[in-house]
């Protein structure tokens, strides 16, 4: 790293966390994962689940608006009823953590501290989606009513061995928090003793990358623009300027496919659809729904799974955004020939995270309310980092990150 470079800055901070006896019941799905009836059904029963902070519109009247002022007072006053009831307890010193999750016998350890505003502000944190102002307006006043980043980024770094090897220490002494949730995966955390270490680890990566999370980024990076503003006394020495991270070496990280279903095929029929497909390259019918490698997708309908192999040589793989699947399926099938616009906001075209599998794409188009269905090859890490270092934007919805990290387990309050 040039002296000229800005390293990540890693800080230590005063974590508000579930006491142990009931960290599974806290521990929940991020916000943005679930909507608010499956939210309310993941809580039903549960007084602490912390989906009543992060979706607290779910101990609401149904006909009050997520965004309502209301909901977010809500949040506030479960989050602050939890702290002051025992369900959540501060750390008497600033500390970092270590979080791992196993899925299907996969690990990754992720370390838990606070990374600089700044730092997302000039692009040492990289970025690979462009957010919308109404989503940031919403995470942006949840942090800023609750005053605390009550849900994680998921970030990653290039592997840096001394960080695993500081790991590895640390996860020789029994966690503080060891629990299996209903989707299999295994969750262990740590306190780490050896912060200082950590933090000078960190002093060597010059760059990370937000995997899941920018409007959470952007969201903390506004909230603390807004506080610096409103401080007169400001020194930059505040807790607002710091929000809360789960930092990944990238080698850990599992992408899985993200997957698209259309309503309707833009007035063609279905062998009318698989012609135009076949002006694209290689099609066989009947094919194994799952694409093998890069420059293949597969599609569903009228019963039958076809797999489509552009011709090689008309992807630019010298183009980080070009030669994505996502992208390529957008401008070659969605937009010419479905008809499908701002994919962003077409209420046409729809998104399944890889995680709900194959079964759930057949399952839409074989009940009638999707025409097609396309099952994607999923993004490598390394692409995201290339497009994240190019300084360009991925396609909405190209990369599904699992497992998902909880909310709940680290709070960071801004005072």
């Amino acid at each position: 790293m040039s002296s000229e470079e800005q390293p990540i800055r890693l800080h230590p901070f005063r974590a508000w966390r579930p006491d142990p006896a009931v960290a599974d019941r806290v521990a929940a799905p991020p916000y943005d994962v679930v909507n608010r009836s499956e939210a309310a059904a993941l809580a039903k029963g549960n007084p602490i689940s912390f989906l009543r902070v992060g979706r607290s519109d779910i101990d609401l009247p149904p006909e009050i608006d997520e965004h309502d002022p209301r909901v977010y007072t809500q949040a506030r006053d479960t989050l602050r009823a939890f702290m002051a009831d025992g369900t959540l307890l501060q750390d008497p010193l600033p500390s970092l953590y270590l979080y791992e999750l196993t899925r299907e016998g996969r690990s990754q350890v992720g370390i838990v501290g606070c990374v600089h505003v700044d730092d997302y502000g000039n692009d040492v944190i990289k970025k690979h989606e462009r957010t919308r102002k109404d989503k940031e307006d919403d995470r942006t006043t949840h942090v800023r009513v609750l005053n605390a980043n009550a849900e994680p980024v998921f970030l990653t770094f290039a592997t840096e061995p001394s960080v695993g090897l500081l790991s590895a220490e640390e996860m020789r002494r029994p966690p503080v928090y060891d629990f299996t949730s209903d989707d299999g995966v295994r969750h262990r955390v740590w306190t780490v003793n050896a912060t200082a270490e950590f933090v000078a680890a960190f002093d060597q990566i010059p760059a990370c990358y937000v995997a899941d999370g920018h409007h959470r980024c952007a969201s903390a990076w506004r909230a603390a623009g807004e506080l610096r503003a409103a401080n007169p006394a400001h020194t930059g020495t505040e807790e607002y300027n710091w929000f809360l991270a789960v930092l990944f070496p990238s080698s850990q990280l599992q992408i899985l496919p993200y997957n698209r279903v259309v309503r309707d095929l833009a007035g063609l029929t279905p062998d009318g659809f698989v012609e135009r497909l076949r002006a694209l390259g290689q099609v066989t019918v009947d094919a194994d729904p799952t694409p093998d490698r890069p420059g293949v997708f597969c599609a569903y309908l009228d019963r039958h799974w076809y797999r489509v192999e552009y011709t090689p040589a008309s992807i630019d793989h010298a183009d980080p955004v070009k030669s994505l699947d996502a992208d390529l399926l957008y401008e070659r099938v969605l937009a010419p020939i479905l008809g499908i616009g701002d994919i962003r906001s077409d209420s046409r075209v729809e998104f399944v995270g890889g995680g709900r599998g194959i079964a759930e794409l057949e399952r839409r188009v074989n009940s009638g309310e999707m025409a097609v269905a396309f099952s994607l090859y999923p993004v490598a890490i390394d692409q995201v980092i290339a497009v994240s270092d190019a300084g360009v934007i991925m396609p909405p919805k190209s990369t599904w990150f699992e497992p998902k990290l909880k909310s709940g387990l680290f709070i960071h309050t801004l005072d």
